[in-house]
């Protein structure tokens, strides 16, 4: 399975939402000026992060994102599939239907044993991502990784603090 960039922008800017202050809304350009990513392709998925209510969006000069819920209660399943959508990966076309040695429909009404190994795949791969939060994923950040993450997004034109 391959998911695409927008997954992973989108979970490091929920990550990076956790170190604002509280209610405070963060700027698109500022989320897309700490990872260097383009800030119209960024839009799009933060967009679609609004949309399934994992962030919530404010217009205005002070305007900007930030998580829609404590980050305990938003999973990194829940970041995926609002930037992917929920459907399943594999989908079964039913081709033992089709070809010279198709078999009749009366004969196939259960799935077939690779849609049932897809598809259990698939639920465990949506199971572990549903079990980590973002909170989680804060946890594993080095504390001198969350200090310059907040010293970003209190000035993202001051000088960041010096790895150690």
């Amino acid at each position: 399975m391959k998911l695409s960039q927008g997954v992973e922008w989108a979970v490091h800017c929920c990550l990076l939402l956790i170190q604002a202050q509280p209610g405070t809304a963060v700027p698109r350009t500022t989320l897309a000026g700490y990872y260097g990513l383009p800030d119209a392709y960024l839009a799009k998925h933060l967009k679609s992060l609004s949309a399934a209510g994992v962030l919530l969006a404010t217009s205005g000069p002070r305007g900007g994102f930030r998580l829609a819920r404590d980050p305990k209660e938003i999973s990194v399943l829940d970041v995926v599939e609002a930037v992917e959508g929920a459907a399943p990966a594999f989908v079964c076309t039913e081709i033992r239907q089709r070809g010279a040695c198709a078999l009749p429909a009366e004969r196939c009404t259960t799935p077939c044993g690779i849609a049932q190994v897809m598809g259990d795949a698939d639920q465990a791969w949506r199971q572990s991502l549903k079990s980590v939060t973002i909170a989680d994923l804060g946890d594993r950040l080095a504390p001198e990784l969350q200090q310059r993450a907040r010293a970003w997004l209190q000035d993202p034109t001051a000088p960041l603090p010096p790895f150690a």
